[in-house]
């Protein structure tokens, strides 16, 4: 009886062990399908896996519910207290601020164009892919798009995650904007105020497509830039947001509101959205990170979103305002240097990589993937373009310049009317028989 018992167990154990091997194997197979475009599969060190883990314990907070998303997110919601922006040094006894002292005075026209609130206000839609599960996170928590091991894994290293590249420094900065640097496979197509305004946040609308994206460590952008500091050093400060398709950050070609924030020309402070501590959120409806919906379609019905930066002339925090009036968080003054007092320059516009990894220009797309010659419904656009000024008054953006290093691959066109005031058509294919 005893042998019998023995080998029964020995038995009981192999199929165990072969059940868990099986079980393991198809968890490997599923996360390289699910990612089959973007994350290769490779060999991992334990070392360097428990390093990623420690990592995403800091980042991704225990959350009060998960609500999952049907592009495959997990949207955690955080308690506002246990946020990763309370994390950063110079925030320890933060205190977070509610609400802003005071909104800057508005200016904006009446636009007949269908914006992504205007829709949703109307018919119940969605802002964010996310909200589509019909869950909401509950009050006194922050949605907080939670991040895996495949994401650091697509990042060249640990600590390039979250990060741009830093930038090549320009001779002259005096006319051109800090941001465009031609040499290190970065183009635009934007739009700019003169170096050394005063200025204290800025305004747009601009409709959100899905342009294609070659190569896996190419991205397309379309966001707003606020600007101060030395540009020819190392202490540029710079507040973004907008929406952008990187399939190296997120795992997938789905465009995505985005922020981000440095202090020392992206040398070592900030990253996109909350994948670092400094940025505060406050709202409950906004996932940084998370994919919009719905998106505009050629020729088509158009959908964009506004986005309104600007420095509370009280406390000296950045808020964001997203679309519909929702206050999305802030920037805490504590985090900058120059930007702390105020910003100097504001960009908008697109921008992509350009790796030319087949060795000819990439045809990753920016904006719709058309010319700005193409007009509405085709090209993309930014529409009232504004700035907030020293009196807290948002004033159409005058006398701004337009730049293009390649204006065969993407290039943009400014105009002026009574309802869209200052605004520009951008983009283009990239990759054509005149872009070389």
């Amino acid at each position: 009886m005893e042998n019998i018992s023995s080998s029964t167990t020995h038995l009981l154990l192999l199929l165990l062990a072969l059940l868990f091997t099986f079980h393991h194997l198809q968890t490997i197979i599923r996360v390289e399908c699910s990612n089959l475009n973007y994350t290769k599969y490779r060999q991992v060190s334990s070392l360097r896996l428990e390093r990623i883990q420690r990592h995403l314990d800091k980042i991704n907070k225990p959350p009060v519910l998960t609500i999952e998303s049907e592009d495959g997110d997990l949207i955690d919601c955080v308690h506002k207290r246990n946020q990763p922006a309370l994390d950063h040094p110079l925030l320890k006894n933060h205190k977070i601020q509610k609400k802003p002292s005071m909104m800057p005075k508005e200016m904006t026209m009446n636009i007949n164009v269908e914006s992504i609130n205007e829709k949703n206000s109307k018919n119940g839609g969605a802002w964010q892919m996310w909200h589509q599960n019909g869950t909401r996170c509950p009050k006194g928590t922050v949605p907080v798009r939670r991040s895996t091991v495949h994401d650091v894994l697509r990042a060249k290293s640990l600590y390039d995650y979250g990060k741009k590249q830093r930038r090549s420094p320009l001779l002259n900065r005096h006319s051109e904007p800090p941001e465009v640097v031609s040499s290190n496979g970065h183009e635009h197509a934007i739009a700019f105020t003169k170096a050394g305004e005063e200025v204290y946040g800025a305004k747009a609308t601009i409709n959100v497509w899905d342009p294609m994206i070659e190569v896996v460590n190419e991205f397309s952008i379309s966001q707003i830039w606020i600007l101060s500091g030395s540009f020819d050093g190392s202490d540029l400060n710079s507040i973004e947001a907008g929406w952008q398709v990187s399939p190296e950050l997120y795992g997938d070609s789905r465009p995505r509101l985005f922020t981000y924030w440095t202090s020392d020309a992206y040398q070592a402070t900030g990253c996109y959205n909350l994948l670092c501590s400094g940025f505060v959120q406050t709202t409950s409806k906004i996932a940084i990170g998370a994919s919009i919906s719905p998106l505009s379609s050629y020729n088509a019905k158009q959908y964009d979103i506004t986005i309104l930066i600007w420095k509370d002339p009280t406390i000296g925090n950045w808020w964001m305002r997203f679309s519909d009036n929702t206050l999305v968080g802030y920037w805490p003054a504590e985090l900058f240097t120059h930007l702390a007092d105020r910003a100097t320059m504001v960009e908008w516009g697109g921008e992509v990589v350009n790796s030319r990894a087949n060795g000819q220009h990439t045809s990753t797309q920016m904006g719709s993937g058309h010319f700005a010659d193409d007009g509405f419904g085709k090209a993309s656009y930014f529409r009232n373009l504004e700035v907030v000024d020293t009196d807290n008054s948002l004033t159409s953006a005058s006398n701004i310049l337009t730049l293009a290093e390649n204006k065969n691959c993407y290039n943009i066109k400014s105009f002026y009317n009574n309802k869209w005031g200052t605004h520009f058509y951008y983009g283009g294919p990239g990759n054509n028989p005149r872009c070389k």
